[in-house]
């Protein structure tokens, strides 16, 4: 397997899943701007969308979406409990909450990732984040992870638009239990390995060296 990535982006996702699965893949760097592979292949060619995360299965078999290459990678190692076994209200559960995180903290991020989005448009979306942020916050108040007691695919996604919030700077110490549960998931070694390797230095991380 190959995982078509860019630095920080929501690719970081799938990649510490894979990593937390103990998958042997490789990575290779997709630079969004000019479309084009460290290895100099125009990324259109692989993904048509033109953005990451995409995971080469096979040459010429690829998949995409953040939510649905999650899924994949912990049906590949079931016993790792990373996901809830399929036709279960458990995969339903995670699969509710792959689903608000793309769409309703994912999707959010967008506009303010743009130099050129309206200052108005921009306090717009940062209070739907906000609010979205107490909504997972309040689901977190018993609980050491979204599903549970047990780390899943899920969480992988929730600790990037985590990390996002810190370049945006949007300040995480508003909601205490996520602020926690960001440097307990910061840990991992999973989490830490990947971060390494695409050059990406967490919050919690850059507080201690500085």
């Amino acid at each position: 397997m190959k995982l078509y990535y860019s630095s920080g982006a929501c690719s970081l996702a799938p990649h510490i899943a894979l990593r937390e699965a103990e998958r042997r893949f490789d990575l290779e760097r997709v630079d969004l701007k000019t479309r084009r592979t460290a290895s100099g292949r125009d990324f259109t060619e692989i993904n048509p969308k033109g953005y990451v995360p995409c995971l080469e299965l096979a040459p010429g078999e690829t998949l995409t979406e953040a939510q649905v290459i999650l899924q994949y990678i912990g049906d590949l190692v079931p016993d790792q409990r990373l996901i809830a076994p399929a036709g279960t209200l458990g995969r339903y559960r995670l699969q509710e909450w792959l689903a608000f995180i793309a769409t309703e903290l994912h999707k959010q991020f967008g506009p303010l990732f743009k130099a050129t989005t309206p200052q108005a448009v921009q306090a717009t979306q940062r209070g739907k984040i906000g609010e979205r942020m107490t909504y997972v916050q309040e689901a977190l108040s018993d609980r050491a992870f979204l599903m549970g007691e047990t780390f899943s695919v899920a969480d992988c996604y929730l600790f990037v638009m985590l990390q996002w919030c810190d370049k945006l700077h949007i300040d995480l110490s508003m909601w205490p239990i996520l602020d926690d549960y960001e440097e307990r998931v910061s840990h991992r070694p999973a989490v830490e390995a990947a971060m390494a390797s695409e050059g990406v230095h967490g919050r919690h991380r850059f507080k201690r060296s500085a």
